[in-house]
């Protein structure tokens, strides 16, 4: 079996995309797993299907690295936008289904694309520094001095295998304010390392600095390019409006035997 897919990433998180259309796509976890190997495969931290929908633009699956269906993951979620975009499905505004909903993408000069989250009803704060969400994926924030001198790889393993998230798993994320932008580096589940950047994670980081209620726009920056984040904090805690910007890049087109 031959498969044809396309290289994308996301401020360096990396995807191989597939046009599933056709419906004519079947992959099993063992093949997901090799095809995201960056050793001995295209190499990636997911794999994307582009599937078709009935009332929908369409519909967006989404596998980690591992091989097993996730749940949503904002950069990947802008990067399929553009995919459709250059095959086929060409509006300015698109609507997909996810794990996680509906999901509106703007697609915007220099192929940036806009993605509208799903909305978060609860944070819970854990001590003065960490906190937990959920942003269509499950997130633990935490803030730290010299976030470029933290082992994240060690600390973040430490905290998703801990007792409380071993058996679901949780993406965990470590934040410092510096000048004008929220730095964040992630610990990814599913790719089981750090990735260069995570959308869900730093969509989570965002929020978590809402003092009060209001319109809010972040300037992040992860250690694969600059992102924004836009959100609304309401009067009973809940954040709507919530919607992810940045590049979704294409980087190449492939064929790989299965």
């Amino acid at each position: 079996m031959y498969l044809h897919f396309d290289k994308y990433h996301g401020t360096g998180n990396d995807f191989v995309i597939v046009n599933n259309l056709r419906g004519d796509v079947q992959l099993t976890t063992e093949q997901v797993a090799f095809i995201c190997d960056r050793r001995f495969g295209v190499g990636a931290d997911g794999l994307m299907l582009l599937n078709s929908h009935s009332t929908f633009d369409f519909e967006m699956v989404y596998y980690n690295a591992d091989g097993k269906p996730s749940t949503m993951c904002g950069n990947g979620g802008r990067c399929l936008a553009h995919f459709a975009f250059r095959n086929g499905i060409q509006k300015e505004v698109l609507v997909f289904d996810a794990v996680d909903g509906l999901h509106t993408a703007i697609m915007l000069p220099n192929n940036w694309v806009k993605l509208q989250m799903t909305d978060v009803l609860t944070v819970q704060q854990h001590t003065e520094n960490s906190f937990e969400l959920d942003t269509g994926s499950p997130h633990y924030v935490q803030y730290v001095p010299q976030l470029y001198n933290l082992p994240v790889v060690d600390q973040g393993r430490a905290i998703r295998n801990s007792p409380t998230y071993a058996a679901q798993g949780i993406n965990v994320n470590f934040v410092e304010k510096i000048d004008q932008f929220l730095h964040v580096r992630t610990y990814e589940r599913g790719v089981e390392d750090e990735t260069f950047s995570c959308g869900t994670g730093v969509t989570a980081a965002a929020i978590t600095t809402a003092t009060q209620q209001g319109k809010y726009q972040v300037a992040i920056k992860t250690k694969g390019g600059e992102l924004s984040v836009n959100f609304t904090k309401n009067a009973d805690q809940s954040f709507t409006d919530v919607w992810l910007s940045g590049p979704a890049s294409f980087v190449f087109a492939g064929v790989i035997e299965l």
